[in-house]
This record gives C-alpha cells, structure tokens and sequence, in this order.
C-alpha cells in the first residue's frame, strides 16, 4: 500500500506571506490541523493550529500582526506520492510528527497523511496499536506494516 492510497488530496495550502488569520480560517474551513506552507507549489513549510496559539501566544506575541513565515516548522519533511506506508510511517516516527506533506516527482504538495489516515485503514482492534507504533521513534514500519495486511 502507498501514500497515494490513503492521503488527502489536493489540500488546502498557504504562502509564507499569509496572515496568521488566513493561515487559520483555512483550518477552520477545511477542519484540518495543519496546512503546508508552499511556494510556488513546493512545500517549505507546514504549520499546525497548536503552533499557531504556542509560538504566538506563548511567547507573548500578538498573531494578528504576523504572517506564516514567522512561525512555520522549517525545513519541512516530505514523502513522495508513491512511497511506501511502512516508509512513511517510519519517516513520521522518526520526527515525532503526526501528518506530513505528500509531493509529486516535481516536488510540488500533492496531498497530506496523517496518523489518522494510516490507522484508518488498519484492521478493527488494531487502530490503537497503530497509533501507539507511530509515536514511538523507532521499530514502527514492519509492525505497521503487519497490521495493515
């Protein structure tokens, strides 16, 4: 089973110049937790609802006064459309990162997956399992793997 199987397609995606409002009226609209931040279609960034309120907030920083480039998780990890879901999952393990962009042989944001997705897909019982195997940082894949199947 690959990425293109279970990712969301063509997901709502920002510009580094974006007010932090739009960046989150999008997630609003879409119901997404995260939003690729790209460039010309590639992805240099993504920024999820709880950065939004922890780099803003947190630090005493007013949101309405900033732009998507201010607080945006950079560089940004990746996974080819055609990747395998045991490579994926080993990849998002490894960052200790929930959902990751997806980008086509250009490199252009394609799609998102997130743990939900993969888990969704997993055999009745074996959800949490392939949650719990997700957030750990290693030996995730062959398990995820096995579930799958």
């Amino acid at each position: 089973m690959n990425v293109s199987d279970l990712m969301t397609k063509n997901p709502v995606c920002c510009s580094p110049e974006m007010s932090l409002c739009e960046v989150a009226r999008s997630m609003m609209e879409r119901d997404c937790g995260e939003i690729p931040i790209v460039d010309h279609g590639h992805p240099v960034g993504v920024i999820t609802d709880r950065d939004i309120t922890c780099r803003t907030l947190g630090f005493g920083k007013n949101p309405l006064e900033m732009k998507a480039r201010d607080i945006m998780s950079a560089p940004v990890l990746t996974v080819p459309l055609d990747a395998e879901i045991g490579e994926c999952c080993r990849i998002m393990a490894q960052a200790q990162v929930r959902r990751i962009p997806v980008v086509d042989s250009q490199g252009r944001c394609c799609g998102i997956i997130s743990a939900a997705d993969i888990a969704r897909c997993a055999p009745d019982g074996d959800t949490a399992q392939v949650i719990r195997e997700l957030s750990q940082p290693s030996g995730v894949s062959s398990r995820v793997e096995q579930l799958l199947h």
